[in-house]
């Protein structure tokens, strides 16, 4: 009865797919794949196409963009951030900009310091201030207002390691230096009018979730006020236990408590090839073409689920990446073109 009723739970994700407001995708390698030649089709003899029209074309409306404090425009630095985010504007797409906090990558076991930055927590409210406040300004310099803000990226351990590292340090430096970069999204041009979000990885785990959440808020640090909306990572390839049930509750429970809106700001799921050593979190859905737009959907439905209608957005992340098709995965290709760089008709999962 139990494997009968979570059948007919899946059937319903599946079936019933309903419109979501944000629909994004994360191709922040784009520019850097062009300078090493490659182009992308919108059909097998199409003509080339810059690849953000071709999201757009297909219905993306939100353009996921990640900035490091790197100046090398190779390393995602702030002036390649803003000439791509000029692109995705240009082709219609409004911004969401994902600030790592770092010289390199940032994720639930990577958070170090930038190389220029201070060391200690005073200097490092500092600085969090300023380069929030000034990243925001130049975007709006240019034209092209963010939309929406990370202030951080997968910070379940917290950010700017070892000082914000709360498994070292405990919730007290994380929380003051959320509530310094919020402040200078606040400080920017038009920065009350920008959505301030929060990203932690796995967001089906309920613990993971809970546990960040249930701690971050100090009085006279981070507060509620300080942020607008929830971002979470939700891969299907790190943990059986990432399903679409663990997510709607984990979910369900974080917007019960705290009445704002979500995004899934981080997903794939594999096109071709096998996935070794791993055990996708949805065994009922194929690794095929089919099976990301069928991935992609049942998201979509679990987030317009959630009460009030606080499921917002999802965005998928590097579905252009040629080269790196895994995506840090075990999966052999998990991205929405083919090795060529035409466009696969999963490309329709942002059509609504």
């Amino acid at each position: 009865m139990i494997r009968f009723l979570s059948f007919l739970l899946l059937s319903a994700l599946l079936v019933s797919v309903h419109a979501i407001t944000w629909r994004g995708a994360d191709f922040s390698s784009l520019a850097n794949l062009e300078s090493s030649g490659r182009t992308y089709r919108d059909s097998s003899g199409g003509a080339v196409t810059p690849f953000e029209e071709i999201l757009h074309n297909h219905g993306a409306n939100l353009a996921r963009i990640r900035i490091w404090t790197s100046t090398s425009d190779g390393q995602y630095s702030l002036n390649y951030g803003l000439a791509l985010g000029k692109r995705a504007a240009a082709a219609g797409m409004s911004l969401l900009v994902d600030l790592h906090y770092s010289d390199t990558w940032a994720d639930p076991g990577h958070q170090a310091i930038p190389s220029s930055w201070p060391k200690d927590l005073d200097g490092l409210n500092t600085q969090i201030f300023t380069y929030t406040r000034d990243v925001v300004n130049a975007f709006v310099n240019q034209g092209t207002p963010i939309h929406f803000i990370q202030i951080g990226n997968e910070i379940n351990d917290g950010l700017l390691w070892p000082i914000g590292r709360i498994s070292a340090n405990g919730f007290s430096p994380a929380s003051q230096l959320l509530h310094s970069a919020a402040n200078g999204v606040r400080a920017a041009s038009g920065g009350s009018s920008i959505k301030t979000m929060v990203h932690i990885a796995n967001g089906w785990s309920s613990s993971e979730v809970n546990f960040f959440w249930n701690g971050i808020f100090i009085a006279g640090e981070f507060a509620a006020t300080d942020f607008d909306l929830f971002g979470f990572s939700l891969y299907p390839f790190y943990d059986s236990a990432a399903t679409y049930s663990a997510l709607q509750s984990t979910l369900t429970g974080i917007v019960n408590k705290f009445g704002k809106d979500v995004m899934v700001v981080e997903t794939d799921w594999p096109a071709t090839g096998s996935c070794p050593g791993a055990t996708l979190s949805q065994g009922d859905i194929p690794i095929s073409v089919s099976g990301q737009t069928t991935w992609v959907n049942g998201i979509k439905n679990v987030l317009t689920g959630l009460p009030s209608g606080h499921g917002i957005g999802v965005v998928y992340w590097e579905p252009g990446w040629i080269g790196n098709a895994g995506l840090g995965s075990s999966c052999t290709d998990n991205l929405l073109v083919d090795g060529s760089g035409v466009s696969r008709a999963s490309m329709s999962m942002f059509s609504s």
